[in-house]
């Protein structure tokens, strides 16, 4: 069993013995290997965002949190080619890293067979690398408007002068294609909601401070984004449709 497969098995099996833990010991005598590299194996999963907890004690192991995993999807070729696809287009937006971890869990609930099958029409499919290549965006602006916490940001205008703008996060906005992205947010320096483009943006430094509540206001984006030459629409349900 190579190790792709076998992170996939450990998944499956703490899954199925949830809640009840499996010791590394019990586990490498399950599929053959050393403890150490099913230590290994479990490190590097819950590296990768799979809820995994080591329980202490002499009945103590590994468990699985059933309710923050999925179960084995079935998917076809085509529909995880096409997610692999439209998540590789969110490179270089405050989506990235998020995308790359959220692909990887999808792949590791396939079962093997179509996930071989998966890997097969993806290599008969390429992407067209943008001429330009889009700067990344930092990680700690998503952070910030998760966690609703106070930037302080170095921001550079058309011109290239820098300003320092201690800045409320409100949101993001962008275009599939990737050309900006936007990180809106309440501006203490000019009191009102402005746009500011994440390429622009040089130094990133979070403040030990929450944002007051404010209310989504969607009109407020339609106006800053109409301000800076764009049209939106809106993202569709996360909930789907029933």
């Amino acid at each position: 069993m190579n190790r792709t497969d076998r992170l996939y098995a450990l998944v499956e099996e703490l899954r199925a013995a949830a809640p009840r833990p499996r010791s590394a010991r019990w586990l490498a005598e399950r599929f053959e290997v050393s403890t150490r590299t099913v230590e290994r194996d479990l490190s590097a999963l819950q590296q990768s965002g799979v809820p995994i907890y080591a329980e202490p004690g002499r009945t103590g192991g590994y468990t699985l949190d059933r309710q923050q995993t999925l179960p084995p999807l079935t998917m076809t070729a085509a529909e995880a080619t096409a997610l692999a696809v439209g998540l590789h287009a969110l490179d270089g937006t405050p989506f990235a890293e998020a995308a790359r971890t959220a692909l990887h869990k999808v792949l590791a609930v396939m079962p093997e067979r179509e996930r071989a099958a998966a890997d097969a029409f993806a290599a008969r499919v390429g992407l067209i690398a943008p001429e330009e290549s889009r700067a990344s965006v930092p990680r700690a602006l998503q952070e910030a408007l998760s966690e609703r916490r106070v930037l302080r940001l170095e921001y550079a205008d058309k011109g290239g002068q820098l300003t320092g703008r201690t800045v409320e996060p409100l949101g993001f906005l962008g275009g599939n294609t990737g050309e900006h992205w936007y990180l809106i947010a309440w501006c203490r320096l000019r009191e009102a909601v402005r746009g500011f483009r994440t390429d622009r943006i040089r130094a990133v430094h979070p403040l030990d401070e929450t944002a007051p509540p404010r209310d989504f206001d969607r009109s407020l984006f339609e106006r800053e984004l109409g301000a800076l030459g764009h049209g939106m629409t809106a993202l569709p349900s996360l909930g789907g449709r029933r």
